[in-house]
């Protein structure tokens, strides 16, 4: 869609807002697009609703309450295609990240011959736990697989850690391994998070579109439907 700003709806909806992100580039756009693409249809949907008000208030024989009554009709119909929208966008960025952070989180194999690794291992075993920690993050910085995946390719207390230590320098050495696959992960993320902040923004710019909160129109409905009862025909009329 263009870059043009609607001064009507929220600058919180652009579509814009995705490209923004830290992450947001070439390599990670194609995971971004159906986000992009949930804020589009969010964006386009109450411009469509403002201009399906503005065609209402240009009917004569439409009164303040039916006008808003028939803006309403329309923007239920707009509405439920952006809340499905944002609702598809989170649930496949929740697959892809999931799918993606598996590769993240794998066993480690390890690159280096059974003894060396083992040699490895037990001078890791032997440091204190800062010299431990230090030495595999560097060794994971500097690329030396053969270092890192001894010990990260073995059971953790064969180098003197803890589950969770190692879980956590695993994913860090997968992160410098792929990168790639790291900064989509990170950009998903981001993404994820921003359709979930902007979620609750769709129902305050529903009622500035339809132009009056909605239980104000939902009274104006259920009005309309008592009063139509007296038109309706008895049997035997």
């Amino acid at each position: 869609m263009s870059e043009e700003v609607d001064t009507r709806i929220t600058p919180s909806l652009h579509p814009l807002n995705i490209r923004e992100l830290e992450d947001y580039g070439d390599d990670t756009a194609p995971y971004l697009g159906q986000s992009e693409t949930a804020l589009s249809t969010a964006y386009l949907g109450f411009q469509d609703i403002h201009a399906a008000r503005e065609a209402a208030a240009k009917d004569p024989t439409l009164n303040p309450a039916a006008q808003a009554i028939k803006t309403d009709d329309y923007a239920r119909r707009v509405f439920g295609k952006i809340t499905q929208s944002f609702d598809s966008a989170s649930a496949n960025l929740d697959r892809t990240i999931t799918a993606l952070e598996q590769q993240l989180t794998a066993p480690i194999e390890s690159k280096a011959s059974h003894g060396i690794s083992a040699e490895i291992r037990a001078f890791v075993k032997g440091l204190d736990t800062g010299e431990r920690m230090s030495f595999l993050q560097k060794a994971i910085e500097r690329g030396d697989i053969q270092s890192a995946s001894s010990v990260l390719g073995a059971p953790a207390y064969l180098s003197g850690l803890d589950a969770d230590m190692q879980a956590t320098f695993v994913r860090l050495y997968h992160e410098r391994m792929s990168p790639r696959e790291a900064k989509q992960v990170r950009a998903m993320k981001a993404a994820k998070a921003l359709i979930e902040d902007r979620g609750p923004l769709l129902f305050k710019e529903l009622e500035k579109s339809v132009g009056m909160p909605l239980a104000r129109v939902h009274a104006l409905r259920a009005a309309k439907t008592e009063s139509e009862r007296a038109f309706v025909l008895r049997d035997g009329n």
